[in-house]
């Protein structure tokens, strides 16, 4: 080993504290900026492979056959700025009843020859592609659940025809639930279900506007109100990005935290370091050391924990992000899903060149200080700092050793500055976590709608054929359950839901329908936009749906795989991300003809103020046991792996936060005691018990936890109205004031006091050990 590398593995060694602080707010910043960074640069990586692979549609627009002809679709293909098209194919909105238990809802059949090749090359996964009708391949992102050489029954279409499926099958772009061949598509199309798809490829269509130019062009020569949905190969890649995007905004948010605290923490360690070794560096000129390896020698004790830092936060961004990725990969059949080397390489340069840049600059200072002058200086701290602030703290009605601490932060104003940003930052993270907390709360509040105080749940569907020997299932009449629930004493409010599937013009698969009976206003559902629904033909419908159809408040959509299409209004905009947000939720009299006979119904109910809820459903069980039918105290509830997996995250981030900011204090405070050994050796001498000492010490972070305090809470306020709007566009949601606006007066005093309590907790260590230290050994320290 060389000397000057002999140096820095002496300062690392003694400077234990300082070390750890170094590398653990180093590697803080780097693992929640390689998950964050891999996250926002990985994530879209198996879709864009796909999409390259299978030339998808940048475009998929579903037309009216009774409005337009296969010819006059045939030549949208040769409009300005198409590239490639494909088609057109005839559609059909069908409800199949699966040979198997599993539920069947509607699904989009095309009918297609093979699975193309210029534009969405659809991906055999297992089987074949259909040659001859009565065969079928369905999507593996379909609802039904099959495998090559089982049968599906179509019993809507006339005759009812029955296929086998001979293969399964992926559009990258997920343009059909299902693909038959051409001839088969008479025998399932209706008067009412017909219709023709076409897809483009764009020369440019890396924006929506540009997506957007490319479908006015195609449609400029049909006739009006030929095109009745389309769907544009972004929302489906936004679709597939959701669930790791939504990740990166906080994750960059506690990143940049953590790499403004590790410049802080170095920056403020090598100072003192400096300041504190003066006699050392005085040696070290003496033995020919020169100015720059001294600035070296200093800069390397910052940069040695720094890069072990560094290392163990690339390895716990790497195991955190790569179980995030897998399912992503699993779907695109994606074998490589790997953080971008680049992306480590960013990270890693970027902080260990903050650090070597924070730390030269600090350690400037010991390259230009002259050998005789450090070797004259001593180790006692130079005198004359904040006495200003001793003499008027010494003028208030406080105990002596109050009065000292509250005094101390003023002789070494940089020193505490530093030591109040540590604390500052630690006081931003946990105020913003404990928003998030409280935002997500509320978004799981609004996706389970569990206001109601008793529940009456929808039986399951029963689905598949009858076993041999069972008896069919008793079905309650829901509405023999409605009115028993009214007459019941206790009931204040109360409203029945039933929960339907159907399918939209423009995106495949299907998209729940929830039909009320009464008014459900009152049962949690959380307006972003618009208002509640009021009348039959009206709906509410969630961000996702207006994003994924192109549609607004105040436009119509069309449900149809039902027994006839059902057109509503669309009135409100909602907060409810189930389903991915594909939900229309109406008035139930909008399905009577649609829908009849519907019995899968859950009946919300609001007991009378005052009625006990435990009393309330035993005698409301009694009235509908001979109905089948049974109630349950609560709301129907609702959990959330993403939302427990964001909360852990951030309560590891912000615990490692805090823990590097009390670290930080403690450092300061520590290097601060060893400067006043002498000090506090005369202090003793003149009477100062060990409880003093510690209450003197403790008191001087108080000024500055406070104040940290008061500072970091509103930070971390904006901080959260900044993050989590863009979490939500992450998810596809807009978030109304009800889920931003978390913070209250009564709760923010608290997250003020938090400030205080992370300097107090970082002084305890210095405090203790101040008060053990012996009087005669104190005095004899220079």
């Amino acid at each position: 080993m060389s000397v000057l590398g002999g140096v820095v593995r002496s300062g690392v060694g003694r400077r234990r504290v300082h070390t750890l602080v170094i590398g653990l707010a180093t590697m803080m910043a780097v693992a929640a900026s390689v998950l964050g960074g891999s996250l926002l640069v990985v994530s879209g990586a198996p879709f864009d492979d796909a999409f390259a692979g299978q030339r998808g549609a940048h475009l998929s627009v579903r037309f009216d056959a009774r409005e337009v002809s296969a010819g006059q679709l045939a030549e949208s293909g040769e409009a300005a700025g198409v590239s490639a098209a494909a088609g057109p194919f005839r559609t059909a909105t069908v409800t199949p009843r699966s040979d198997g238990t599993g539920p069947a809802w509607p699904m989009t059949v095309v009918g297609r020859d093979g699975p193309g090749r210029d534009v969405d090359e659809v991906a055999l996964l297992d089987g074949r592609w259909p040659t001859r009708p009565g065969e079928i391949a369905v999507s593996a992102d379909s609802s039904v659940v099959t495998a090559p050489g089982e049968e599906i029954a179509f019993p809507s279409p006339p005759g009812g025809p029955t296929l086998t499926v001979v293969g399964v099958a992926r559009s990258v772009t997920r343009t059909a639930d299902a693909w038959v061949v051409p001839s088969q598509m008479p025998a399932l199309t209706g008067p009412r279900s017909g219709g023709y798809q076409m897809l483009y490829r764009f020369a440019d269509a890396d924006t929506a506007a540009r997506v957007a130019a490319g479908g006015r062009a195609v449609t400029r020569s049909l006739p009006p109100g030929a095109a009745v949905g389309e769907q544009s190969w972004l929302t489906v890649r936004r679709s597939a990005e959701r669930d790791t995007a939504l990740y990166v905004p906080f994750l960059m948010a506690f990143g940049a935290l953590g790499l403004v605290m590790s410049v802080l923490i170095v920056g403020t360690v090598v100072a003192s370091a400096v300041g504190t070794g003066t006699r050392r560096i005085g040696v070290l000129k003496a033995v020919g050391f020169t100015p720059a390896q001294v600035v070296r020698a200093y800069a390397g004790q910052a940069l040695v924990p720094a890069a072990v830092g560094t290392a163990l936060g690339v390895l716990a961004g790497h195991l955190l992000a790569v179980p995030v990725l897998a399912e992503t990969g699993e779907v695109y059949g994606s074998s490589s899903l790997a953080v971008a080397p680049w992306v480590d390489l960013a990270m890693v340069a970027g902080a260990l060149g903050l650090v070597a840049a924070t730390a030269w600059a600090s350690a400037w200072r010991a390259g230009r200080l002259r050998t005789v002058d450090a070797l004259a200086v001593g180790r006692g701290a130079a005198a004359g700092g904040g006495r200003w602030a001793a003499r008027l703290a010494g003028r208030l009605p406080l105990p002596r050793p109050v009065s000292l601490g509250l005094a101390r932060p003023f002789a070494r104003p940089a020193r505490t500055l530093a030591m109040g940003a540590a604390v500052l930052f630690g006081t931003v993270a946990v105020t913003f976590t404990a928003g998030m907390g409280a935002s997500l709360g509320r978004v799981m509040e609004a996706k389970a709608h569990d206001v109601a105080d008793v529940t009456v749940p929808a039986p399951p569907p029963d689905f598949g054929p009858r076993l041999p020997g069972r008896e069919e299932r008793p079905r309650a009449d829901p509405a023999a359950v409605a009115a028993t629930i009214g007459s019941a004493a206790g009931t204040g409010k109360h409203y029945s839901a039933t929960r339907v599937r159907a399918t939209v013009s423009g995106p495949t698969g299907t998209v729940d329908v929830v039909a009320f009976t009464g008014d459900a206003s009152w049962g949690g559902y959380t307006m972003v936009s618009g208002r509640w629904f009021g009348a039959p033909g009206e709906a509410v419908v969630p961000t996702p749906f207006l994003t994924a159809t192109g549609t607004r408040v105040g436009d119509t959509v069309t449900l149809e795989g039902l027994a006839e299409p059902v057109t509503v209004r669309i009135v409100g905009e909602v907060l409810d991300p189930r389903n991915d947000g594909m939900q229309v939720f109406l008035d139930a009299s909008a399905l009577t003809a649609a829908r009849p006979g519907l019995t899968e119904t859950s009946h919300h109910i609001a007991v009378a103020p005052g009625a006990d809820v435990s009393a309330y459903v035993d005698a409301l069980n009694e009235d509908l046991a001979p109905l089948g039918a049974a109630a349950r105290a609560g709301g129907p509830g609702a959990g959330g792996d993403m939302v427990v997996t964001l909360n852990a995250l951030s309560a590891i981030l912000t615990s490692m936060l805090v823990a590097v900011a009390a670290l930080g204090v403690l450092g300061g405070v520590l290097l601060d005691t060893r400067e006043r050994v002498r000090e506090l050796g005369v202090h003793k001498a003149l009477g100062m018990t060990p409880r003093q000492t510690v209450t003197m010490v403790l008191t001087s972070v108080v000024v500055t936890g406070l104040v940290a305090g008061a500072a970091g809470v509103p930070l971390g306020v904006a901080l959260h109205g900044r993050v989590l709007p863009a979490m939500g566009d992450g998810a596809g949601l807009r978030l109304p004031g009800s889920v931003l606006d978390v913070y209250h007066g009564a709760e923010l005093l608290p997250l003020a006091l938090g400030g205080l309590l992370i300097a107090v907790l970082g002084a305890l260590l210095p405090a203790g050990w101040a008060a053990r230290a012996r009087t005669a050994t104190a005095l004899r320290t220079e």
